[in-house]
């Protein structure tokens, strides 16, 4: 008498089939226990799907132009991309796909933008790790140097103008806790870019009358103090609600003006004035 594979292996044999189904089991159908086990189960980070994603350059040039924190259309970001219409449009699916960005709809147009400031900060790292793009021109020079000078890290300064400003709030005792420098010898939760976490700031009672007296406000319900590792010159720079408010109130004053697609912020003359009388800040090109 023949016997099958499964018989000889030693595996029990399968239940015979009849027209009437078999009753699962009190514990449940076998398959589903073990679709469960793999469903509750997750595996590591897929690191390469987002790396395959800012492996092209055009897609990088619109999160760059969006990590200021505004929404802005299609139209302009194909144009920061240096791509045609058409291949922008497959780069924003992709990155709104993949949770990056979002989309709003405002009449006829689509306004794209940061799906929240732990996109931001994700940008601001790789800044730090990224290797300079070579300059070809001096254009593109010119705008390397403006990032630098200011710039905006998702919806606060960054950049000489944003350390500058957490410099001198800490010297005139407007924030206390730490000294707005990076040292990498004591961190330990801090890293070359991205947000601060090892020191506490506190704004004083006399840094919230001064910054009250210059016309800044921010949200009760936020943190007032936060602050980042700028990734251009590795010292700390102001973050949180009173980063946006500083921010905030130095575009309504005009003393700043946006780039139209970039991060960086320029400084009008009447912001050199008010920013050397005010804050004793002076940046020099």
């Amino acid at each position: 008498m023949k016997t099958s594979p499964r018989e000889r292996s030693g595996a029990a044999p399968r239940p015979a089939t009849t027209g009437t189904a078999a009753r699962p089991s009190s514990g449940g159908a076998p398959h589903e226990e073990t679709h469960n086990a793999v469903a509750a189960h997750r595996g590591d980070a897929d690191l390469a799907a987002v790396g395959a994603l800012l492996a092209d350059p055009g897609r990088c040039r619109v999160l760059l132009a969006l990590d200021d924190g505004r929404a802005l259309p299609a139209t302009l970001l194909a144009a920061e991309a240096g791509v045609a219409p058409s291949t922008a449009s497959g780069h924003l699916r992709k990155l709104v796909d993949a949770g990056m960005l979002t989309v709003e709809r405002h009449g006829r147009h689509r306004y794209y933008r940061l799906a929240g400031e732990h996109v931001a900060r994700l940008l601001e790292t790789l800044a730090q790790l990224s290797p300079a793009q070579p300059v070809r021109s001096l254009r593109r020079h010119t705008r390397a140097q403006a990032l630098r000078r200011a710039r905006t890290c998702y919806d606060h300064l960054a950049g000489r103008l944003g350390v500058e400003l957490m410099r001198v709030l800490l010297e005139k005792g407007h924030l206390v806790g730490g000294d707005g420098l990076f040292d990498p010898s004591v961190a330990e939760r801090d890293r070359l870019s991205g947000s601060g976490h090892d020191i506490d700031y506190r704004l004083t009672p006399q840094g919230e009358t001064f910054l009250a007296a210059f016309g800044v406000t921010w949200p009760p319900r936020r943190a007032a103090v936060r602050y980042c590792v700028d990734w251009s010159e590795q010292r700390h720079h102001l973050s949180g609600a009173l980063g946006r408010g500083l921010h905030d109130r130095l575009l309504t004053l005009g003393w700043l003006t946006r780039a139209p697609a970039s991060r960086a912020v320029h400084l009008t003359e009447a912001g050199r004035a008010g920013l050397a009388d005010t804050f004793g800040v002076v940046l020099t090109d």
